[in-house]
């Protein structure tokens, strides 16, 4: 499609929540970029009703089968392709694949722990090849949490990372759908002498003291997250936990709950009839889309203590708009790729492509974050 090669940025299911952030700020960067997404209509609609000022920005709406072939024919010309269409171990392959295929770098929004050790294993060496990032998971609820790690990991000495992320407000209709297909489906892993150890499936809700309230809040490790897969090949790290939820506790409540429920109506079936069922019981916890983020309500912390024999690092990152964050940290990242290669290519994720300073201060730039609180003990 001659059309892509004008514009060097695709966003794939821009009419998403999440995909109309990432495009907001693609116009903030004043960056070029085609809206894909399966049905034109919905993504023209979207742009118009949900993306302030879109009217400046130049971008072009492309309707694409979900396909390998089809996506490689809009992707070819391009340079990145910014992927928010999950659940992405279900969907991604395709995109991955027409990424490498039409030579373009890889960034998605993903929080699916399966999804990433997949990418890892079976792509990463094939893009490190081809000079291309593979960068999964650049989102507000691990790149954030990432960024307070990195910042304790600049303290030599360290190698343990125990981290928390909570943030205010609702899931997405499709980050529901991803917590209940990965729950139901995948195992969650932590890091253990940087070997992949299983979390209990039957652990339960976990209470944790969080910075800035005296009230405990109620964690899950979250289908494993992101982390334990970024620091596996990182030689200070040897130790990861992550522990993360949202601010409502009748929602965190629910969920192991809807997700030992969605479990039991499943058994048995095949990958298909599962994902259609589960995606049914999704649909009946969130069927519509959240409201924008308001700062007031949707508030962020990221706390990561690190800890070594002989040492210890507190960082807290206190920030609100998750969603907006994940949209900035995209974009972020296709402004840094098209000025200049990654600092790493192949399997990483932002911070190790793209500097974690720099992305605190984009955050930091747009009144996302405050600035981090750093406590070293001893």
């Amino acid at each position: 499609m001659s059309s892509s090669k004008k514009k060097p940025v695709v966003v794939y299911g821009a009419s998403g929540y999440t995909g109309r952030l990432v495009c907001e700020y693609l116009r903030e960067y004043n960056i070029p970029f085609i809206a894909a997404g399966r049905s034109a209509q919905k993504v023209e609609a979207a742009m118009k009703a949900n993306v302030p000022g879109i009217e400046t920005a130049s971008y072009e709406v492309v309707e694409v089968a979900h396909s390998v072939e089809a996506l490689t024919e809009l992707f070819t010309g391009a340079s990145v392709v910014l992927n928010t269409v999950g659940p992405f171990a279900r969907f991604g392959p395709e995109v991955v694949d027409a990424c490498l295929a039409a030579g373009c770098h890889y960034t998605d929004t993903t929080g699916e722990q399966d999804w990433l050790i997949t990418l890892d294993q079976k792509y990463g060496a094939r893009f490190a090849a081809a000079g291309l990032l593979l960068s999964p998971g650049l989102a507000h609820m691990y790149t954030t949490g990432e960024i307070a790690a990195q910042i304790c990991l600049e303290t030599p000495g360290l190698d343990t990372l125990d981290i928390a992320v909570f943030w205010g407000g609702s899931p997405t209709i499709a980050s529901t759908q991803t917590i209940l297909v990965n729950a139901a489906t995948s195992k969650a892993f932590y890091l253990e002498q940087n070997e992949y150890v299983e979390w209990q499936p039957d652990a339960g809700l976990y209470h944790l003291s969080i910075p800035g309230q005296h009230e405990a809040a109620l964690a899950l490790p979250w289908g494993g997250t992101s982390h334990p897969v970024w620091f596996r090949r990182d030689p200070r790290v040897a130790n990861v936990k992550v522990l993360g939820g949202v601010f409502n506790k009748a929602l965190m409540q629910g969920v192991p709950q809807i997700v030992a429920a969605a479990l039991k109506a499943t058994e048995g079936m095949n990958d298909d009839d599962r994902y259609a069922a589960l995606a049914q019981t999704a649909s009946g916890v969130m069927n519509t889309m959240p409201p924008r983020e308001n700062p007031r309500i949707n508030k962020s912390v990221d706390s990561v203590h690190a800890s070594g024999p002989l040492g210890r690092v507190h960082c807290v990152i206190f920030g609100n708009c998750n969603y907006k964050q994940t949209g900035l940290l995209q974009a972020y990242a296709a402004a840094s790729l098209l000025q200049q290669p990654p600092r790493r290519a192949g399997f990483a994720s932002g911070c190790q492509a793209f500097g974690h300073r720099e992305l605190l201060g984009a955050l930091r730039g747009f009144g996302l974050v405050q600035e981090p609180v750093l406590t070293r003990m001893g």
